[in-house]
């Protein structure tokens, strides 16, 4: 099997820990180009910037690895990639991250790194997203890597089955406490939110979004119970948001306009 085209990407931004330790994995598989936010860009989901320019630099922050940094968000770093800086020339593989902290269970809407993985997966690119439940950027990666190292290995030359994307969350423990690797379905979940409400100088306030996150129905085979109990998600993941079976359980919503009397008249000629 010959070597591969690995785009790399992230939303924690070019100089962040995850992402060169996702890049010292990534650079044995194959040929490797790193495209990541100048920035942070933690929470931005699948947004995309229409409304000012984007700029793209080349770096040279890993020695012998084609690097750029983007001006906007995660997504924007894969549409670049794909259609300027990779045009005509495919992508095997995309990897986004390692995110420093969680995006198990519903944080997927909200993340960048899984939202970059998931465009590159719209575009018919196998992507896997790989996050530590640390949220430090001082996050230690080297227990993971081993893990990470097995996913990608396993993707690449096993492929990734009936999906084209894989949300993989890492629990923060030392290497020798981590259980193992479970396919697992997403847990269900919400964020118990509020706003800190603090004023600038001015005496203007200004306010801080925080909050808790809320596990539901964290049972065996959810990525939530998994990494409760030591050991790495992986979420088979699509972009399908239909609810399949309340199409058989609201019937009552199904109407032909001939059954609620919506009648259209066009009016004569004058």
């Amino acid at each position: 099997m010959g070597k591969k085209r690995i785009l790399v990407t992230n939303d924690d931004g070019i100089f962040a820990p995850g992402l060169k330790a996702l890049v010292n994995v990534a650079r044995d598989f194959g040929e490797v180009i790193v495209v990541a936010p100048n920035s942070p860009q933690s929470g931005t989901g699948h947004a995309i910037t229409i409304n000012q320019p984007l700029r793209i630099h080349r770096i040279e922050t890993f020695q012998g690895i084609e690097a750029y940094e983007c001006s906007g968000t995660p997504v924007d770093c894969v549409k670049l990639a794909k259609n300027i800086l990779l045009k005509g020339r495919p992508v095997d593989l995309c990897l986004s991250g390692i995110n420093h902290g969680s995006n198990a269970s519903i944080n997927i809407i909200y993340s960048g790194t899984l939202s970059a993985a998931m465009e590159a997966s719209l575009e018919l690119i196998p992507s896997i997203g790989f996050s530590l439940l640390d949220y430090s950027f001082d996050a230690d990666f080297s227990a993971s890597e081993e893990y990470v190292r097995e996913i990608v290995a396993q993707a690449i030359h096993n492929g990734i089955q009936d999906c084209k994307l894989l949300n993989v969350n890492i629990p923060k423990l030392p290497k020798e406490q981590l259980r193992g690797i479970r396919m697992c379905r997403q847990c269900e979940g919400r964020w118990d939110e509020e706003y800190q409400e603090s004023k600038d100088p001015r005496g203007e306030s200004y306010y801080w979004l925080t909050g808790k996150f809320i596990e539901q129905n964290a049972m065996e085979g959810t990525d939530i119970w998994a990494l409760n109990n030591g050991y790495i998600s992986i979420v088979p993941s699509g972009h399908d948001l239909t609810a399949y079976k309340a199409l058989h359980n609201n019937d009552h919503f199904h109407r032909d306009s001939s059954d609620i009397g919506v009648h259209v008249s066009l009016p004569g000629p004058r």
